[in-house]
């Protein structure tokens, strides 16, 4: 490891028994508009150089190839002396949440990303398509209802073979989420869902932390620039009074508030400056009364999901895919 290169390790956050602990600060690789892989593989490479070891990708994503290469080259730069380091996480898409199709997606997930396991593999959303059609948007005659029971089963399979070392879901309400445990030998380790201080979700983290499961949030600074997202976190009034008086930026105030909930907090930007100042959240803390001013922030959801309903089913608004939890 060269010596300029050495970083103080990052906290983790504890998952459950028997899986290895996430690092509570991860990079994500969704760019909405999309980017060529050359700027994702390049942004990979700097935020492994200025301190990042979890990173958050998805077969949707088209940035799996990327993330791989990028990580080869930080090894060989001397940036991380291995794999092992890493925390990597990808998800399976609609088209092949089917029981029969799980294997091969992670298998094809391994193969872009040049290795021979990954640290967490998330059902994207709780719902299926039509197999082997690989598209966003979904075709709303495309839709399925997911068999939660088989779909984990298969997910349960990856985990026992050692292809991945936890398994979860994202974007599942609490309901969906309990549909899963209800049947499951291996309980998920995660739910990954837009959670902000503009959407708290106290009652989905009060949720999985009843039942073990840890929350990891996206959408950390609000996705600003995305088709879903929101500027309501950037151009808050209360984290920019924050800021202001700490001294800190606005994104750093929302992340030191997602990490002082205990949940993985996920965040993008292929920005070396703003990747660093994203990390530094760590030497020091929000005050009671500065966390009473962000649980007092008005609450609303930015990413309603509208591309996973449809008017033939499953979910024909975004009340049944969310359970009413909007």
């Amino acid at each position: 490891m060269n010596e300029e290169h050495q970083q103080t390790p990052m906290p983790a956050i504890p998952m459950p028994a028997g899986c290895r602990s996430i690092p509570a600060l991860g990079f994500g690789t969704a760019a909405d508009p999309p980017v060529e892989p050359e700027i994702v593989r390049s942004a990979v490479v700097e935020a492994i150089e200025v301190g990042y070891r979890h990173f958050d990708t998805a077969a949707l994503y088209n940035s799996e190839e990327a993330l791989g290469e990028a990580i080869i080259e930080a090894i060989n730069g001397g940036f991380v002396e291995s794999r092992e380091q890493l925390f990597i996480t990808s998800k399976l898409w609609c088209s092949d949440a089917h029981p029969q199709h799980v294997l091969p997606a992670l298998n094809k997930t391994l193969w872009n990303l040049q290795m021979d396991y990954i640290d967490l593999y998330l059902i994207h959303w709780p719902v299926s398509s039509k197999p082997g059609i690989h598209e966003y948007p979904i075709k709303k005659e495309d839709f399925l209802p997911m068999d939660f029971k088989s779909v984990w089963a298969a997910m349960e399979e990856c985990y026992k073979l050692g292809l991945t070392k936890s398994i979860g879901v994202s974007n599942f309400s609490c309901k969906k989420l309990a549909d899963v445990l209800a049947t499951a030998k291996t309980p998920p380790a995660v739910n990954q869902v837009e959670v902000n201080p503009c959407w708290q979700q106290q009652k989905l983290r009060e949720f999985c932390k009843r039942n073990g499961v840890l929350v990891v949030g996206y959408s950390s600074l609000g996705s600003i620039g995305t088709f879903y997202g929101t500027n309501r976190v950037m151009e808050s009034e209360v984290l920019k009074e924050i800021a202001k008086a700490r001294g800190k930026t606005v994104a750093q105030v929302a992340l030191r508030w997602g990490y002082e909930q205990g949940i993985g907090v996920v965040v993008k930007s292929y920005n070396k400056e703003r990747m660093k100042q994203n990390l530094e959240i760590f030497d020091w803390s929000l005050s009671d009364d500065e966390c009473r001013k962000i649980s007092e922030i008005p609450q609303s959801r930015a990413c309603l999901g509208k591309d996973y309903t449809s008017p033939y089913g499953p979910y024909k608004t975004t009340e049944e895919l969310w359970d009413e939890e909007l």
